[in-house]
């Protein structure tokens, strides 16, 4: 029933939901019916044949699609809790990605001093990208716009790790595309979508652990690859909605399980070089 309901309000016309689905004009219906039953309204609105959301269907289909999301890669195995936080995991052929959420106070005691700097920074500047408070950090972050078909890449700082993998060129090439979707299926893309959704609708932080294989310049194949990102909320000065990520290169993450995590050897990534003068919030707390 709720794969119904996401397939209609994805194409609103029956007729393709029903091709989409494999189904019946009835089954489909009838799925449409029994949610409405149980929620006590309509969830879609039709006027000459044409099937519009209504206002209940709009506010409960982010949440179908997530419980849809959910139950697919809970069945094979690819998603559970660590914790009480988020683990992601998926191997197509050559392509592997781990995801692990990280408890947002391991910022604090962590080696990286751009990752505490870019979190005091984002409190101070609460949010706004423009703030001066923001300025020292920026290069190093990717920005985000949020848009119909996703979030979209609009900024690649200069210093991000985004340009040292691929190069300045490719880049600037990624502007304006939306999130590259995964190898892995609709469904693994939603849940690796959900955590921009999430940090900017709850205007706060997340700090994830990843693994994965990913193209390089000069290389055949895919090269492993391991970053801990922090996602943050913001806005531009219009006031529309954006979400700023801090990729940063590491030797070790915290996933749990990952696979021959032992037998790995990850693409060498320059180092990281931010200069301590630049911290200008870890400075102060060290004066006082």
């Amino acid at each position: 029933m709720i794969r119904s309901f996401v397939t209609l309000a994805a194409t609103l016309n029956l007729s393709h939901a029903v091709k989409e689905l494999d189904s019946t004009r009835q089954t489909v219906r009838r799925h449409i019916s029994q949610l409405e039953t149980a929620m006590g309204a309509p969830l879609f609105l039709v006027e000459d044949r044409r099937y519009h959301l209504s206002g209940l269907g709009e506010s409960v289909l982010p949440d179908a699609k997530d419980i849809l999301a959910r139950g697919t890669l809970w069945m094979r195995g690819q998603t559970r809790a660590v914790g009480m936080l988020q683990r992601l995991q998926a191997n197509v052929g050559d392509w592997d990605f781990y995801q692990q959420q990280q408890p947002l106070g391991k910022v604090w005691s962590d080696s990286s001093l751009v990752l505490r700097e870019t979190l005091r920074a984002w409190t101070m500047a609460s949010g706004e990208i423009e703030s001066k408070w923001f300025s020292h950090v920026r290069p190093y972050l990717i920005i985000y716009r949020q848009s119909d078909i996703g979030w979209i890449c609009v900024e690649f700082g200069q210093k991000s790790v985004y340009v040292k993998w691929f190069g300045q060129d490719y880049a600037r090439s990624s502007i304006g595309r939306p999130i590259s979707k995964m190898p892995a299926g609709v469904e693994f893309s939603h849940l690796i979508y959900e955590a921009f959704d999430e940090v900017q609708a709850a205007q706060m932080p997340r700090l994830d652990h990843v693994f994965t294989r990913m193209p390089r310049a000069g290389l055949d194949g895919l090269a492993p690859v391991a970053y801990q990102r922090l996602i943050l909320s913001g806005s531009f000065p219009d006031g529309s909605p954006a979400v700023m990520s801090l990729v940063l290169p590491v030797d070790e993450v915290n996933i749990t399980d990952l696979a021959a995590k032992d037998s790995i050897v990850l693409d060498a990534v320059e180092p990281f070089d931010f200069p301590a003068e630049e911290a200008i919030f870890e400075k102060l707390l060290d004066d006082q």
